[in-house]
């Protein structure tokens, strides 16, 4: 997963939950170096069960991507960041030109 260009990563999830799995897979793909970079990594514990677990990323261009991470799976969410980030890489790309 791209994770250059993402600002923060906001997670809400129950940790005995089956959607543990996929957050914890999301907060693991960012590597420390981003963290301490910039990337501002946000999580929160769902003690209501009739609350629903979800992920929100925010990029540099300011746009949100909001998920429920009982609908979508880790690659799911991957390949639905990693799409947005290569725009972002393409964009940057042109202007350093």
């Amino acid at each position: 997963m791209i994770t250059k260009y993402m600002t923060r990563v906001f997670v809400k999830f129950s940790p005995f939950g089956k959607e543990a799995k996929t957050a914890r897979l999301i907060m693991a793909s960012v590597p420390p170096k981003q963290r301490i970079l910039g990337t501002k990594m946000v999580q929160e514990l769902i003690t209501d069960p009739n609350q629903d677990p979800m992920v929100k990323v925010t990029f540099k261009d300011k746009k949100e991507m909001e998920y429920n991470l009982r609908e979508t799976n880790f690659e799911e969410l991957s390949n639905l960041f990693d799409t947005h980030s290569r725009k972002l890489k393409i964009v940057e790309t042109i202007q350093n030109q």
